[in-house]
């Protein structure tokens, strides 16, 4: 138990210091946030656009979450609302050619940085910690079918 507890703990840590750095140099850079940055993400693998709600799913937080960030990323022409052509009711988020020309800068930045953070495994070390890092999603995955089977 001690084990998995701090292997669980290494992985947090780990995240969480790679995401506050991502906010920091989104920040400094490009005076921006990570939900402006993933809002204009979830948009750029959807030349089509989504509708609020797929971009609430897609970010894992709440349309009014959604709705304050698309209303303010319109108002300086990064997104366009459209009325969708398939429902009516519902509008659709895309990005503008603005929009596109700032995520592709902030994109190639951010790959950028991911990289930095990384140099210091060697490629093969990288490789092998994604591998286990696939294999632990996958048990997990496993581990929770189970428990809701009972």
């Amino acid at each position: 138990m001690k084990a998995e507890l701090r292997l669980w703990l290494r992985m947090l840590t780990t995240t969480t210091t790679i995401e506050a750095e991502i906010r920091r140099r989104l920040r400094v850079q490009f005076n921006t946030t990570l939900p402006r940055f993933d809002l204009l993400a979830a948009l750029d693998r959807a030349p089509e656009g989504l509708t609020l709600g797929e971009v609430s799913a897609r970010m894992m937080v709440t349309n009014g979450n959604v709705t304050g960030l698309a209303t303010r990323l319109e108002a300086e022409g990064l997104v366009v609302r459209r009325v969708d052509p398939n429902d009516r009711r519902a509008v659709r988020l895309t990005l503008t050619e603005e929009g596109r020309a700032v995520f592709d800068t902030q994109s190639a930045a951010h790959g950028r940085w991911i990289k930095e953070m990384f140099a210091g495994l060697a490629p093969e070390e990288r490789e092998a910690l994604h591998q286990l890092l696939g294999r632990a999603k996958t048990a997990l995955s496993t581990a929770l079918e189970t428990e809701e089977a009972l």
